[in-house]
């Protein structure tokens, strides 16, 4: 199984999904060529993202590097990056048998009315698998690893269906889609309490700009693009140690600058090809689910986040984070963690935030910077856990994704840093049965409440359509 399993999440989200989809428009009645069609698109989106992501990775990470080693700012935690977490969700037990667990329990919630969301987005399950794995080895029981993996899912499915109203009303073509994915969703109760604060401070009303209303009032400024640049020149010009060695660094200075633009032009380009190759697919199932399944309206279908991140708002914010989260890691006392390759991340904090901010730019400041404030602290104190499961399985697989360098502990930000990962790990590693039972509690109390909101969104419909 394990060794199935292992094949499936190695051919990879570009190779997974156009197979998904391509048989999922094919049970809803879609003819072959068209579904087909679909599936390669959301597939070629995958591809270009990782293009996009690598060419942001190879251009920053270098230059990140030489700012580190000039200024001295390296810290004890040593920024392992997503495919070094995904590499230790997935090279457990948890992680071999996630799959059929969580579509198990996603089947039985749909049966029991406990969610709406069908997740088949399941290249993103190694957030489930990786918590899965951190609690395994940090309490050798694999039992207590399935446990904490499957409350995430459950959590993270009712976040799904909690926010998915707003999620499809402020996204453009997003229609009958929801967020199952857990990173995302552990900021979304941020996004809700921080905005309502937001709306009570006097004033803030004023600051209602959006991305778009950021290039009415500052112009070229304003755009994502020359905000790329100018945070690239800016990143490029650390680099440099003296006025001369500047002058000499003009090229490599302009080059950086110009591909962070591309970084910042491309996302949205590539994005449009997910949501083409999503809205055939989607519109069908909610026909079919119309046509064939009375009161089962409101059915999601659960999808990467990386369907929006080229948001002009969410591109925005996150370059503006880059450098204030470095400054962050190294003058907060007590941080241990220096985010460098998780930074390629960034964008995934806010798909579920912008619907509560609507946009607006200075409220997703705010929330991005509480929020990654609260994850530095959390990676740190999750290294010595994290490191513990890297370690075992590089010694295992000797895959060097996972390998970290002697003196360091290893974290990363790509969920090590979410709110839901270091609640659920606290309450099952350290609280042991008491917090077992108070998550249980919680994550059933929430199915329960997700269930009476259902079955009356369903009455409601009946009602409706039967007048």
């Amino acid at each position: 199984m394990e060794q199935v399993f292992s094949y499936i999440i190695g051919l990879g989200a570009a190779v997974m999904m156009p197979i998904i989809f391509t048989v999922l428009g094919l049970c809803i009645g879609i003819k072959f060529g068209k579904a087909l069609n679909c599936g390669l698109k959301v597939g070629v989106g995958f591809v270009g993202l990782s293009v996009i992501t690598a060419l942001l990775t190879s251009s920053l990470g270098p230059a990140l590097n030489s700012v580190v080693d000039i200024y001295n700012l390296q810290l004890k935690v040593f920024d392992m990056g997503w495919p070094a977490a995904a590499a230790v969700a997935y090279n457990t037990a948890v992680g071999a048998f996630i799959i059929p667990v969580c579509l198990g329990v996603n089947i039985v919630l749909l049966l029991l009315k406990g969610t709406r969301t069908v997740n088949i987005d399941l290249w993103n399950y190694w957030h489930f698998a990786f918590i899965g794995a951190v609690v395994y080895f940090a309490s050798g029981s694999i039992l207590w690893g399935f446990f904490a993996a499957i409350i995430c899912y459950i959590i993270t499915l009712v976040i799904a269906d909690i926010t998915a109203a707003r999620f499809q009303s402020y996204y453009k073509d997003m229609e009958g889609i929801s967020i199952p994915q857990p990173f995302c969703a552990g900021f979304a109760p941020f996004a809700w309490g921080i905005n309502k604060v937001l709306d009570k401070i006097p004033g803030m009303d004023k600051l209602e700009i959006d991305a778009e209303g950021l290039k009415k009032k500052f112009g070229l400024l304003g755009e994502p693009l020359f905000l790329g640049v100018v945070v690239g020149v800016a990143i490029g010009c650390l680099t440099c140690t003296s006025a001369e060695e500047i002058v000499d660094k003009i090229p490599y200075i302009l080059g950086l600058g110009i591909k962070m633009g591309a970084v910042m032009e491309l996302i949205p380009r590539v994005t449009v090809l997910f949501i083409e190759g999503l809205k055939p697919i989607s519109d069908a199932t909610r026909e079919l689910i119309a046509r064939k399944f009375k009161g089962a309206e409101g059915l999601s279908i659960g999808m990467s986040p990386a369907l929006v991140i080229g948001h002009p708002t969410t591109l925005v914010v996150s370059l503006l984070l880059i450098p204030v989260t470095l400054f962050l890691a190294v003058i907060l006392p007590g941080n241990e963690f220096l985010p460098l390759a998780s930074l390629a991340g960034m964008f995934y904090v806010f798909p579920l935030v912008l619907p509560y901010t609507k946009g607006n730019v200075v409220k997703t400041f705010i929330v991005g910077l509480v929020v990654i404030v609260l994850a530095l602290f959390m990676v740190t104190n999750l290294a010595p856990e994290f490191t513990k499961a890297a370690h075992d399985v590089y010694a295992n697989t000797g895959d060097g994704a996972v390998a970290i360098p002697q003196g360091f502990e290893g974290g990363s930000l790509d969920f090590a840093g979410s709110p839901l990962a270091w609640l659920i790990f606290q309450c099952s590693y350290n609280l042991k049965w008491i917090g077992a039972g108070l998550l249980t509690a919680a994550t059933l109390g929430l199915v329960i409440w997700n269930r009476i909101k259902i079955i009356k969104d369903q009455n409601v419909a009946i009602k409706h359509n039967d007048k």
